[in-house]
């Protein structure tokens, strides 16, 4: 019986303890930890020209996993002429990126945007 009882509270604080590391309290409200890095390959374009976001003006934007995110941390005139045959606003781009999502927005700790396929050939 007393083996039983300190195998269950084993496995109640093992629980809880998992939960804590999942989750931070803020105000008295338990919201969810920072998403994971994410480390990838993406498309990268403009968010409203070519995802669809909303918004004013051209902004720079990554789809990941078939959602897009508007991008903290660079910027859509970083890259070149937006508004080129080949710009975000006209094309949308293979980027390697590291970073999270927070707040909705891709916080881009790296951001490479790839060679033109197109214009390797």
């Amino acid at each position: 019986m007393k083996t039983l009882i300190i195998s269950i509270l084993s496995v109640v604080m093992l629980s809880l303890n998992t939960m804590a590391q999942d989750s931070k309290v803020k105000d008295g409200k338990v919201k969810k930890a920072d998403s994971k890095v994410i480390k990838q390959e993406v498309e990268a374009s403009c968010g409203q020209c070519q995802f669809g976001l909303s918004g004013d003006g051209c902004h720079l934007a990554v789809r990941i996993d078939g959602k897009a995110y508007l991008v903290d941390g660079t910027n859509i005139n970083e890259h070149g002429d937006a508004h080129a045959e080949d710009g975000f606003c006209n094309a949308i781009r293979k980027a390697k990126v590291e970073g999270k999502v927070k707040g909705g927005k891709f916080k881009a700790a790296k951001f490479e945007l790839l060679e033109d396929e197109k214009k390797v050939e």
